[in-house]
């Protein structure tokens, strides 16, 4: 029952959908414009760096908050699974991101609600998660295959961690962790799967920080 109640918990607040409100306050649906998806990425290629830092930002702030509110609420009854109840605050953040109820359940993708997981829930997954994204996005300029590495490089890390003994939880208790964070990432996975055909087929758009390197891929694409 618990475990539902994080759930819900998170739920409301991935339901506070960023880019959806921030297009809506420009005079746009953002899920009508660009690759349609209510996300970091399209909200950045539509409207700007400005838009996506600031979505960004906020969905991963409540992915945090959620998180951090589990935590307060259950620290004391549920100590000794903590880490358990704050992945499922955080598996129903992605879920009312990816699927909120007031927008036909489209939504994004939950890649911002999964970095604000990585900050918030244990300071060991954090830099190897950076080193990873930034690594492989620098190499290739492809911000999904950056995403989707970085959710199987989150999935090893729980495990590693996890079973050295980081969490201080029961194996019963990890092996429900780990099969949560796997549940995570092939969703994920398969929020991703246009992306996936386009990078498969070499189509994919790539993103880069300066225009003058967006300039030069525009101009190799004419």
């Amino acid at each position: 029952m618990v475990r539902l109640l994080c759930l819900v918990i998170g739920y409301a607040f991935g339901c506070f959908q960023t880019s959806y409100i921030y297009g809506r306050l420009h005079g746009i649906d953002i899920r009508k414009h660009g690759s349609g998806n209510a996300g970091t990425t399209n909200s950045l290629r539509v409207l700007g760096k400005k838009a996506g830092a600031i979505v960004l930002i906020c969905d991963v702030l409540k992915t945090g908050i959620a998180m951090t509110l589990v935590r307060l609420l259950f620290r004391e009854q549920y100590a000794d699974i903590m880490y358990l109840l704050v992945i499922y605050a955080a598996a129903g953040t992605i879920l009312g991101h990816n699927f909120p109820f007031y927008l036909g359940f489209k939504g994004g993708k939950g890649i911002a609600c999964t970095v604000g997981f990585v900050f918030f829930f244990h300071p060991y997954l954090i830099i190897p998660q950076v080193i990873i994204f930034f690594g492989v996005f620098f190499a290739t300029h492809y911000v999904s295959l950056s995403s989707l590495t970085g959710e199987l490089v989150l999935v090893a890390e729980m495990i590693i961690f996890g079973q050295m003994g980081v969490f201080g939880m029961t194996q019963g208790a990890l092996n429900e962790l780990y099969v949560v964070t796997a549940l995570l990432a092939a969703l994920a996975f398969w929020g991703h799967r246009k992306n996936i055909q386009r990078l498969i087929h070499k189509e994919e758009r790539k993103i880069y920080l300066t225009k003058k390197n967006e300039g030069q891929v525009q101009e190799c694409q004419k």
